[in-house]
């Protein structure tokens, strides 16, 4: 079956913003999530502008306070207010949950966006084992192998390669999204992401060197 690359963070706000979108449109075309958890941190610090807290106070209350919740309304994805608590802790388990998830063979669509809707909607601590436990179980699936398997080695290669592959592909940020190896960021180009499977882009990517 065809796919649809998506490389993300379970923390991602932009990312939760459009997991429902992405899911309806990877339905609608018939094709596959290709789950591609990463380490965000890195990826940003290689090819990004720079982190989210390093904006100008003037940017980060543009991005707080209107962005995310103009597109919180259009998608119809309730947010909480503020930031959520547990934001900046380490990512590692809940994207090795998923990823584990993946190597188990499970369809982990649904895991990943009662992460991100946790996270972003309910103030939920995604660091938190416990917390995992329950969200699996809201999720239909038994959350146990998965939360044992996210530590392993095989696991962290996973992640690792994720991260390494989103950097060598010029990824920069969370949500980034892979239609036929054309890439689209952020979830306000699902539309782009949905006429790319009807209507492929006609030029080069990544473009030539010198090209802009």
């Amino acid at each position: 079956m065809a796919q649809i690359e998506y490389f993300y963070s379970a923390h991602s706000a932009y990312a939760y913003l459009g997991s429902s979108r992405l899911m309806e449109i990877a339905a609608a075309a018939d094709r596959r999530i290709a789950h591609r958890p990463m380490d965000w941190h890195r990826v940003v610090a290689a090819n990004g502008p720079g982190p989210t807290n390093g904006l100008t106070p003037q940017r980060r209350a543009y991005f707080s306070a209107r962005e995310i919740q103009r597109w919180s309304e259009l998608r119809n994805a309730p947010l909480m207010a503020g930031m959520p608590t547990y934001h900046d802790k380490d990512m590692a388990l809940p994207n090795g949950m998923l990823i584990a998830g993946i190597l188990q063979g499970l369809n982990i669509d649904r895991l990943a966006h009662c992460l991100l809707q946790a996270h972003w909607r309910d103030d939920a601590d995604l660091a938190d084992r416990a917390t995992l436990r329950r969200l699996g179980g809201e999720a239909g699936i038994d959350p146990a192998p998965l939360l044992a398997a996210a530590p392993s080695g095989e696991v962290k290669a996973v992640y690792e390669q994720n991260t390494r592959e989103a950097m060598a592909r010029s990824v920069f940020g969370s949500p980034t999204y892979f239609v036929d190896g054309d890439m689209f960021y952020g979830q306000d180009h699902l539309d782009m992401v949905a006429r790319a499977m009807a209507k492929p882009f006609a030029g080069e990517w990544p473009p030539a060197s010198g090209q802009t």
